[in-house]
């Protein structure tokens, strides 16, 4: 079933206040079976609201309309949607009832501004009137059309307890099911990743979407059909197909992070990691004390950006600073081993290298990082040449790093990474 999604407001439109009301709304509703056909954002004009509502209705099954509820005189939807169906507006008593007793016991209040909220449509049901929330819902031409307010956690509430239950009654047996991965990768570029899943034979139903969000690229798989068995089973098969095809570049999904897997692989092996970190400040032990429990696999880390640092409380030797320079392969690997053996780590991670924007030069240009790693049997560093301003030049070493732990973890090859 099709449905669509106006939000209202000046404030929106404005751009003062951001539109989180109808994203949260599309995501319940595809999640609930019900498709979206279109979101609009709109400001309290009421011709343009009207409009926006008749259209609407005449190509989708429900609508859902956001804001532009309340006692202001701003507050325009009820009056626009009255006009607009031809549906004159009348007091609903019970809310009428529940205002008054409000404005007895605050006789600051205009008694005809809150008195407003107990004007609806001709033929509206109030939503949830003993909870204070303006929202009502009116059936036209055999069609619901929901009101919501426009305060973002009024509107969530109704949508969850009112909207989407009354939905589900509505087209009872219509409804699409889902199913839905979001797969995480590393490492690969998203013409890539598109070319890897282009060469899988997925079924045509089965919907992929790529979205670069930095310094990942997310894959997004969506199964709709009628049949919960049939999606659930495509889905299974599809995700194993794509699991497969991604390889050791899909570090995980969902709700996980680099850290969150690093983390759990560490915890998994009974090892513990520490950093020496110069270019990326601190970002690397910033990730990984994020994830609560990090304490049991993390020992910390040292941030040593000047050359004393490094030579105080790692050990790096100075004549390995003067012949080869901070950011090397020789000091990376220095660095690392320093770490390991003063904070008697299983592995220590070292990174340093020139972030930027300034520092750079024909041998070593801004971007040049060295990351090390350190066991006990073995130390090793590689080079790398990242692109970007200081921050993204940053982000992408610290996530190299522990996607460098990561495969080191699973035991996997780590030399598909582009020097």
């Amino acid at each position: 079933m099709l449905g669509e999604i106006i939000a209202i407001g000046n404030e929106l439109t404005s751009g003062r206040i951001p539109n989180t009301t109808s994203g949260f709304a599309a995501h319940h509703l595809f999640k609930a079976g019900f498709d979206i056909y279109a979101m609009h954002t709109i400001g309290d004009t009421p011709k343009l609201i009207g409009e926006a509502l008749k259209r609407a209705l005449g190509r989708v099954d429900f609508v859902l309309v956001t804001g532009g509820l309340g006692p202001t005189e701003d507050d325009l939807t009820t009056e626009a949607v009255s006009e607009a169906l031809n549906r004159p507006t009348m007091p609903n008593l019970e809310i009428l009832s529940l205002v008054r007793q409000h404005l007895s016991s605050n006789t600051e209040q205009p008694i005809s501004s809150l008195e407003k909220l107990a004007w609806l449509p001709e033929g509206a049901e109030t939503l949830s009137p003993k909870t204070k929330m303006a929202g009502f819902q009116l059936i036209h031409n055999n069609k619901p059309i929901f009101f919501l307010p426009g305060i973002p956690h009024q509107m969530r509430t109704l949508l969850v307890e009112q909207v989407l239950p009354r939905l589900a009654t509505w087209y009872d047996g219509k409804q699409l099911t889902s199913s839905q991965k979001v797969f995480k990768i590393f490492g690969k570029t998203e013409i890539e990743i598109n070319h890897d899943i282009k060469a899988l034979t997925l079924e045509k139903n089965v919907e992929i979407g790529y979205y670069p969000v930095f310094p990942d690229v997310h894959l997004s798989m969506t199964i709709r059909g009628n049949d919960a068995r049939k999606t659930d089973h495509l889905a299974r098969k599809s995700i194993r197909l794509i699991t497969n095809r991604l390889g050791s570049s899909m570090y995980g999904s969902e709700r996980d992070t680099m850290e969150s897997v690093v983390g759990a692989l560490l915890l998994d092996s009974n090892k513990k990691l520490s950093v020496a970190e110069s270019c990326t400040g601190g970002l690397i032990s910033h990730l990984m004390t994020s994830i609560a429990g990090s304490s049991d696999y993390y020992l910390g880390g040292v941030t040593s950006y000047a050359n004393s640092m490094k030579t105080t409380y790692l050990k790096v030797k100075e004549s390995l600073l003067e012949k080869h320079g901070a950011v090397s392969q020789e000091v990376a690997i220095a660095m690392a081993q320093g770490m390991r053996i003063k904070s008697n780590a299983d592995l220590s991670l070292s990174v340093t290298g020139i972030a930027g924007p300034g520092g750079g030069s024909d041998d070593k240009p801004v971007g040049t990082v060295f990351i090390g790693l350190s066991e006990k049997n073995e130390t090793t560093a590689q080079r790398f040449l990242f692109s970007g301003n200081r921050y993204e030049i940053q982000r992408l070493t610290a996530q190299t790093a522990l996607d460098i732990v990561r495969h080191h973890l699973l035991q996997t090859d780590t030399s598909d990474f582009h020097e």
